[in-house]
């Protein structure tokens, strides 16, 4: 029987340019590829949920940390040095590490030809038969 801190094995079939990339970016984090992918698959739940209805709190998929937004905002709060923060303050603490996300994943999107920047037009779309 696993108990819930015994680790166990998983296997997932990908394209090898993927594996290549993840292990060059695990490599560039000074990690582990099981810690490198174990992260990935964590901050893509998050964002699932993030952007989506959130599973019920009894079922097996649930986050045990509770609304996410929630936590960010009273993480904020707790490590903040003042007593009070107004809407921009909090709004700031937040959003601190978007503009990375969204830049990470553009990125990412590119290089997977799901997404592609003209500067001509001014702006990203998707790839497909519109683009090409």
């Amino acid at each position: 029987m696993v108990e819930d801190d015994d680790t166990v094995s998983i296997k997932v079939h990908m394209p090898q340019w993927q594996k290549k990339r993840w292990v060059a970016n695990a490599d560039q984090l000074d990690m582990s590829q099981s810690e490198f992918v174990r992260s990935m698959v964590q901050a893509g739940r998050r964002g699932f949920w993030e952007s989506s209805e959130p599973p019920e709190a009894g079922s097996s998929d649930a986050t045990p940390r509770g609304n996410d937004l929630e936590t960010r905002v009273l993480d904020v709060l707790r490590n903040s040095d003042r007593d009070y923060l107004d809407w921009e303050e909090l709004l700031a603490g937040v959003t601190d590490d978007i503009e990375e996300q969204l830049e990470a994943t553009l990125d990412s999107l590119q290089e997977t030809n799901q997404v592609k920047y003209s500067g001509r037009n001014g702006g990203y779309t998707i790839q497909d038969e519109r683009t090409n």
